[in-house]
């Protein structure tokens, strides 16, 4: 069965850094558009980081381009989000897909990870 199972989240002061990582069975990701997405109390998830997998390129959202980024292990079936100079507003509940379908780099209508909580706070 297709599992896409997520980790690394936590606490962290405004500043810090934290690695997320997304490990797949049932499937290779390497097969498949992937992207990490977010979703803070009260507002939409958002995509965070996906690579396309026409191009291979990455995308990063405006607001965290030069801060995270986004790298696969095609040997380990598992992709990560380095998160550096985390800020209070990167608070929110981080999530991996992979799907077949793409718009705009990233993943649709696939399958999701349970969900990582990250908190910037002092």
């Amino acid at each position: 069965q297709v599992q896409l199972v997520d980790s690394g989240g936590g606490l962290v002061q405004p500043g810090g850094s934290l690695r997320l990582s997304c490990a797949a069975s049932g499937l290779s990701l390497d097969n498949y558009v992937v992207g990490w997405f977010r979703q803070a109390p009260g507002k939409e998830r958002e995509g965070v980081s996906c690579i396309s997998f026409t191009d291979d390129t990455t995308y990063y959202a405006d607001s965290v381009k030069g801060r995270f980024t986004f790298s696969r292990d095609n040997a380990k079936n598992t992709v990560y989000l380095q998160m550096n100079n985390l800020k209070p507003e990167d608070t929110a509940v981080y999530s991996c897909s992979a799907g077949l379908l793409e718009l705009s780099s990233c993943p649709i209508g696939g399958y999701w990870s349970q969900g990582t909580q990250v908190t910037v706070s002092s």
